[in-house]
């Protein structure tokens, strides 16, 4: 009867002499990763197990032969690492943005630009400038030519007039989305 494993003593005999030289070689093939290179270790004691036609080689010592399947593991290791995704820890996970509701966000433009055209064409083109466009009240009195005193009492009515046609929408709304955010800014003063 042949055995088609190494013996127990050789292998222990095996691990004592080369285990820590071939743990320090796979921790640097690892990058210090001191649980993958016990896992290489182990998987390369264990092909030396699987295989006792390595003892009988021509060479004085098992350590090439250990050494260069230790090596082929770690590459294959990292092949299959590189093969899939990265894993992501449930930390990384909760620090994600979750994604938002765009429902939300296009009924409130809907609404928002409803209200809008509401407005006389100078009081729209007042918070056209101030709110979607994000000039301040200068730069909007420039644009516009008129004076500065005149773009904030456009602007001050026109929210008012916003305020009744966009019932619901109010600064202390909790549930403000991205989308809604104009038009809070819209109807708050």
């Amino acid at each position: 009867m042949t055995t088609t494993t190494t013996d127990e003593r050789a292998l222990a005999d095996l691990q004592r002499d080369h285990g820590p030289a071939l743990f320090h070689f796979l921790l640097g093939l690892t990058f210090g990763d001191r649980q993958r290179a016990e896992d290489l270790l182990q998987e390369t004691l264990v092909r030396a197990w699987q295989h006792p036609e390595a003892f009988d080689g021509p060479y004085e010592s098992m350590r090439p032969w250990l050494f260069t399947v230790g090596r082929r593991l770690a590459i294959d290791a990292r092949r299959a690492r590189l093969a899939r995704p990265a894993e992501v820890s449930d930390a990384v996970l909760e620090s994600a943005p979750g994604r938002e509701d765009t429902a939300d966000s296009a009924v409130a433009a809907l609404d928002v630009r409803r209200a809008v055209r509401t407005l006389s064409p100078e009081h729209r083109a007042v918070l056209v400038q101030i709110y979607f466009r994000g000039l301040s009240v200068s730069e909007t009195a420039e644009v516009l030519g008129i004076p500065a005193g005149t773009v904030k009492s456009r602007s001050y009515y026109a929210l008012r007039v916003l305020s009744r046609h966009l019932p619901g929408y109010s600064s202390r709304s909790s549930s403000l989305s991205s989308g809604s955010r104009a038009a809070a800014a819209a109807t708050s003063t």
